[in-house]
């Protein structure tokens, strides 16, 4: 069967096209306006379809061309486009060669260009990841009996001993809660929305308080997100602990005055957007203020660099005391860490890396963090 569209200005006019080609043997399929695409052919379009076979009719009518103006344009714009994609895919290679080449300073040391690659890989700030670089070649040099001239023949396992170190005294941790050993611990966990404050507040009850069969108090003043206290009073029912929602900065005071014979106190707070610091600033001007509440800023790790800055320095109001990084498990890049650590001068207190509880949970410690930062890039910075 031969099935064919034809076009005119009036149905007939199709119609009889068709009859003129097929025969009147031909059987119409469907008649319509033509689609807008192919209203240059003709206002209507019929469907003809024959039994005849294709020896028994006439050739078919050739497809109808595009004016040549039109698919010379076509042809320059394709050639332009090619041209375009030459040029980026040139620009993506010398950026790529950039970022992988050794730095000019580094010289010939495989050793130097590997940990500077291996550090930046990891997102190390470039000045930060150069600093540490020089600076464990200076001390890995001072430490041999008879320092080469120019830092030459470098000595490579003396290097990845100057290097962690250096990475290590980049920044301090502390973990522990309450700040000073009178009167109960209390703690107030901050930062934006979706860090994971309260479920890592939950961890620090147990972790802290149950497990070392401590009197232990959750305390919440985020009445601002729908089902965030429920979240928490179901928490604490299952811990057996105490708790309370409280909607204002007063209420907050009274109750840390009121609960002073409990062994750790731990407050959690509202997830802050950009636009909502303003109204906490009377709560930003309690915590800052009190110097018997310890406050941690909880910060997920998998954010980029760049915008861990920006929130770090939003919530600076608050005067934390310290910085906790939660996620470690949903990021392959810990460089951003390091960098807010050295830059802020805060300690680190603890990491969270999963969502049981109270399993989740660790310490911050010097050697957790640089493993972190020179793990899994070292074989592809070597590669690349």
């Amino acid at each position: 069967m031969r099935i064919k569209s034809y076009f005119a200005r009036t149905v007939e006019g199709a119609m009889e096209l068709a009859r003129q080609e097929m025969g009147s043997e031909a059987m119409l399929v469907n008649s319509r306006r033509a689609l807008p695409e192919a209203k240059h052919l003709g206002e209507y379009e019929v469907v003809f379809a024959s039994d005849f076979p294709e020896s028994r009719t006439d050739e078919p009518a050739p497809a109808p061309q595009p004016p040549q103006e039109t698919t010379a344009g076509a042809r320059r714009f394709s050639l332009e486009v090619a041209e375009l994609k030459k040029e980026l895919e040139g620009m993506r290679r010398v950026l790529t060669r950039s970022a992988l080449a050794p730095p000019h300073w580094a010289g010939a040391s495989p050793s130097l260009s590997d940990a500077y690659l291996t550090l930046t890989a990891n997102d190390v700030a470039p000045d930060l990841a150069r600093e540490i670089v020089e600076s464990a070649r200076v001390f890995s040099d001072e430490s041999r009996p008879s320092p080469p001239a120019g830092g030459q023949h470098l000595d490579p396992d003396g290097f990845e001993r100057s290097l962690v170190e250096e990475i290590g005294s980049r920044f301090t941790v502390q973990p522990s809660l309450g700040r000073g050993d009178a009167g109960p611990k209390m703690v107030a966990l901050i930062g934006p929305p979706g860090s994971g404050k309260t479920t890592t507040l939950v961890k620090l009850a147990v972790n802290y308080g149950l497990s070392s069969h401590r009197p232990v108090l959750l305390l919440s003043m985020d009445t601002y997100r729908v089902g965030a206290a429920d979240q928490l009073r179901a928490y604490s029912a299952i811990l057996g602990v105490g708790f309370q929602v409280l909607e204002t900065v007063g209420g907050l005071a009274q109750a840390l005055e009121e609960n002073r014979g409990k062994d750790l106190i731990l407050i959690d707070t509202p997830g802050l957007g950009p636009n909502d610091m303003d109204v906490t600033s009377e709560l930003a001007r309690f915590v800052s203020t009190r110097t018997d509440v310890d406050t941690h800023l909880v910060l997920s790790s998998s954010m980029k660099s760049a915008d861990l800055t920006r929130m770090v320095d939003r919530f600076e109001v608050f005067r934390p005391q310290c910085l906790l990084f939660t996620k470690l498990d949903e990021t392959g890049s810990f460089g951003p860490i390091l960098n807010e650590a050295a830059r802020t001068a805060k300690p680190l207190s603890f990491f969270t890396n999963g969502q049981r509880i109270p399993e989740d949970l660790e310490a911050a410690t010097r050697n957790r963090l640089v493993g972190l930062v020179l793990s899994g890039h070292q074989a592809q910075a070597r590669a690349a």
